[in-house]
């Protein structure tokens, strides 16, 4: 049992209260600052809000008993001004646009100083972050988006620059410089820590529905529907506690960014949703996602790094991606990697269709390569397949195409991808449907190596069938065991599936298998 302190700033700090449970604590805690109880908690990352400015704290952990766990101490950070949205023309009533007066703060705010939205509903369009800046979404506050499509700027997907050798991309749809509308919440080459954050027991509506962004989602209409909340050539910046809802289309976008920090948030979009993917860093590194719940409509997290474009002109993998403490709901995946290097730990899925979820195809190019991804301590629960590698992933226009989709071997040229060595550690998957995991690599791209140990699959009492992965020819099945195609070494040591029909174990073109 061990208490730590994660972040803090001039007004928040956020623990750990790690006893070995998973997203949730094996029992209810009582967390005290000063002496005094301030809440209970069954979570294992907490957020402490409604702090004073250079201020000392004391934060111990208690059983129901009285037994103290573990103690905390620390000094809050220095804060020049505050600046309340209501003193610039904001009115919080959810009818006027309060856009410009929250814009107006923000411009104006010094360094090491603090914009505060206090409770009430502002309706807004797109806001736009600067560096060195804490804004604060205050608990009961809620910036509520508009869903007039005029009413949002648009980012040109790139454009050329005077001495025709370089180019300015500002505009992106999924991994493709396209022309998309500004993120509801934008930063564009914003940087400095918790300098710049944002954070709170606030809420971000994206207001999105059928009626509006969700109607006809894969049209282009003016532009793409924007981010709830898009970085783009940002450093260090952390989010923390904030609650995001009814994103238009991805979440939370990371692009281009180093050094982000997400402590506590809440992602909550409908389950039949489209495109809203939770977190997607895309040619990002060292993120640190931590404690995060998310329930929506796509996959909860999603790493990537461009598609064939903006892969072979930028060469920018994503990095040091770190996730533990979280829990996802629904969703298609739980976790979706397309990067280079990822670590998954101490997690819990439910309900999502695939858990750990790694997808490619032919034409990504011989820089899509995937190495040093791991996936440990993680609880899985109602997920239809925990483990899915799938090579022949049919996205984009070309994605059914015998190119893309045909299982014989094609020539190796500079639109092969690679798949290098994958862990998979200490995972329980309970009430699976599908199959316990689907591994399905290039006949002339064989996945290295995948490893997976202390692993237990038991399978729902009425299980749903479905597709273990989406390529063309996977016919739908129900509680199969481990389908594993074109990798060069299959290790599987202390792994168990327990009541699977038909074969325990399906290889193909394995080139050395240890059990």
């Amino acid at each position: 049992m061990e208490v730590k302190l994660i972040m803090k700033s001039a007004r928040n700090a956020v623990i750990e209260i790690a006893d070995g449970g998973i997203y949730n604590t094996k029992e209810t805690y009582h967390v005290l600052l000063n002496g005094e109880e301030v809440f209970s908690t069954d979570t294992v990352i907490n957020s402490l809000f409604d702090l004073k400015p250079q201020t000392s704290y004391e934060v111990s952990v208690r059983t129901a008993d009285g037994t103290e766990l573990g103690t905390v101490s620390f000094v809050t950070a220095y804060e020049f001004v505050t600046l309340n949205v209501r003193d610039f023309g904001a009115t919080g009533d959810g009818k006027q646009d309060d856009t410009k007066f929250i814009q107006a703060a923000i411009l104006a705010c010094p360094k090491e100083s603090r914009v505060l939205i206090p409770k009430g509903s502002y309706r807004i369009t797109s806001l736009f972050l600067k560096s060195n800046l804490r804004l604060e979404l205050a608990k009961g506050a809620e910036l509520i988006a508009d869903t007039d499509r005029a009413a949002y700027p648009k980012f040109p997907g790139m454009i050329e620059s005077y001495d025709e050798q370089g180019e300015y991309n500002l505009g992106t749809w999924e991994g493709n410089p396209l022309p998309m509308f500004a993120g509801i919440i934008t930063g564009l080459d914003v940087e400095n820590g918790f300098v710049y954050g944002i954070y709170g027991q606030g809420k971000i509506n994206g207001n999105a529905s059928k009626e509006n962004w969700w109607k006809n989602p894969k049209v282009m209409v003016g532009a793409f529907r924007p981010r709830l909340f898009f970085l783009s050539h940002c450093q260090n910046v952390t989010l923390c506690g904030v609650t995001f809802k009814n994103s238009p289309s991805w979440t939370l976008h990371p692009y281009f960014s180093d050094n982000l920090k997400f402590y506590g948030l809440t992602i909550n979009n409908p389950s039949d949703s489209p495109n809203t993917d939770g977190l997607d860093p895309e040619s990002c590194k060292n993120v640190d996602i931590v404690g995060v719940k998310f329930s929506l409509g796509d996959d909860c997290i999603a790493v990537k790094s461009g598609k064939i474009y903006m892969g072979k002109k930028y060469r920018t993998p994503s990095e040091n991606i770190h996730i533990r403490q979280c829990l996802m709901e629904n969703g298609h995946g739980a976790v979706t990697v397309g990067s280079e290097m990822a670590g998954v730990e101490e997690c819990r899925f439910y309900d999502t269709d695939r858990g750990l979820r790694i997808k490619t195809r032919r034409g990504r190019g011989k820089d899509a390569v995937l190495d040093q991804i791991i996936f440990q301590k993680i609880d899985m629960d109602q997920v239809m397949t925990p483990f899915v590698i799938n090579c022949f992933y049919f996205c984009d226009p070309d994605g059914k195409t015998e190119f893309v989709q045909s299982r014989e071997k094609m020539p190796v040229d500079d639109g092969t991808p690679a798949i290098l060595r994958l862990d998979f550690e200490d995972i329980k998957a309970q009430n699976c449907h599908v199959a316990a995991a689907y591994f399905d690599g290039l006949p002339e791209q064989k996945i290295e190596q995948i490893i997976m140990k202390n692993i237990t699959v038991t399978y729902a009492k009425n299980p749903k069938s479905g597709v273990p992965a989406m390529s063309s020819g996977v016919e739908e099945c129900t509680k199969k065991g481990i389908f594993a195609r074109n990798i060069k070494e299959l290790v599987l040591e202390n792994v168990e599936i327990e009541g699977q029909d038909g074969e325990l174990l399906v290889t193909e073109g394995i080139d050395h298998f240890v059990q």
